[in-house]
């Protein structure tokens, strides 16, 4: 990839200016293409609905949800501070919540009151945390997020097996794993920090990722099409771990079995190969972005239903912004997505009884989506980014 585009896609998510030494955020803005400003204003007017909302549920420790998983508590912190919240005390308050998670490794998490398989979910807590710890522009923090990102990079599997390159939930487990969505949260995380390792101490080795590894892994869970054929429906997208999809099982065009591809793996499949630069036009990229096409849904998640729905629509945001196209080809013609995904977003949000606030939330509780501050955190992350517009 363009070392410029580059650069630039991680600017544009993150507002972390790439410069030596440079760790503050950014408020600007781009006006968005092809968005009316009619549309523009019913969004930032579902933003600030939903921004007063979060603020509102806050708990007194100054965590979201649960104290169990900081990573609950890092979204709705990441949104409000990308959405230029002027609650200052929420603000302070989540990170000294998040700060009380910190362990000496560098990891960020809570220890589970109840063993089980994914442990205290280290990497997965860890990486949202450190992101959100990042946004907040304060030069005093940088020693904790570089230590985060020293544990992140040390959590890498690097086995000799098919799940090399990839990221699991806790890697202190003992057991081999790793799956696409711990993937993509931690090499977002990695590159939306990067510019932090400008201010490590001078001859002090940096922390980073095997990028090409991780480009393999992704590689390895990308569905291929059968010989010949390359516009069958589960060419070019992914599935959710060596041997596993979500949705299931599908016989190609050749009679031969695939994992089922699959909305919000593909798109974060699509990021992934971004971050570890593989370029715009290679063919796994172009790849992914035709299953999009052909697949193209703001009603689903392709694949899934209303299973994982907001994390869906986070993701796709996110895969399209760093790509950087304006539009995509649906099979009923060219899509403004930004546009289309705002309207969306917009049409599917509650507003509270008396206080006028506003929030998401998904009927379908798989992967905790019947909670609302998760739920309203996604959305809000995904409206701020197509919000953002393009240079």
């Amino acid at each position: 990839m363009n070392k410029v585009f580059f650069l630039w896609t991680v600017t544009l998510l993150s507002g972390v200016m790439t410069g030596a030494a440079e760790v503050h955020i950014t408020s600007k803005t781009v006006e968005p293409i092809g968005m009316p400003q009619t549309l523009q204003n019913e969004a930032r007017a579902a933003l600030n609905r939903g921004m007063r909302w979060l603020e509102s549920k806050q708990q007194p420790g100054g965590h979201w949800s649960t104290p169990d998983f900081p990573a609950l508590t890092a979204l709705p912190l990441w949104a409000l501070v990308k959405g230029g919240t002027t609650n200052h005390a929420a603000i302070a308050n989540a990170k000294r919540f998040i700060l009380g998670c910190v362990h000496e490794n560098g990891a960020i998490y809570r220890e589970p009151q109840v063993k089980q398989k994914g442990g205290g979910l280290a990497n997965y807590n860890t990486a949202l945390c450190m992101t959100a710890l990042k946004m907040l522009n304060d030069p005093d923090l940088a020693p904790v997020i570089l230590k985060a990102r020293r544990f992140i990079a040390s959590t890498q599997h690097m086995g000799n097996d098919d799940y090399k390159g990839g990221m699991g939930y806790d890697a202190e487990t003992g057991r081999a794993y790793a799956d696409l969505s711990n993937s993509y949260i931690a090499f977002e995380a990695m590159r939306l920090t990067q510019a932090v390792e400008d201010l490590r101490k001078s001859g002090e080795k940096r922390a980073d990722l095997d990028w090409q590894a991780a480009a393999d892994f992704v590689t390895r869970l990308q569905n291929k099409p059968a010989a010949g054929s390359t516009t069958e429906a589960n060419a070019g997208g992914f599935g959710y771990k060596p041997g596993a999809s979500m949705a299931g099982t599908i016989t190609n065009a050749a009679g031969e079995l695939q994992l089922r591809s699959y909305g919000s793996m593909t798109y974060a499949g699509l990021l992934s190969l971004i971050y570890a630069e593989v370029d715009r036009n290679d063919p796994r990229v172009q790849a992914a972005l035709q299953w999009a096409s052909r697949n193209w849904s703001l009603d689903q998640n392709p694949g899934m239903g209303q299973q994982g729905l907001f994390y869906f629509y986070n993701v796709l945001a996110k895969a399209l912004a760093v790509n950087g196209a304006a539009q995509i080809t649906a099979p009923t013609g060219p899509v403004n997505w930004r546009a289309e995904l705002v309207k969306k977003l917009i049409g599917l949000q509650k507003i509270e009884a008396g206080s006028g606030h506003g929030y998401w939330v998904n009927a379908e509780n798989r992967w905790m989506e019947a909670d609302p501050v998760l739920v309203t955190a996604y959305t809000l992350l995904a409206l701020e980014t197509a919000l953002a517009g393009q240079q």
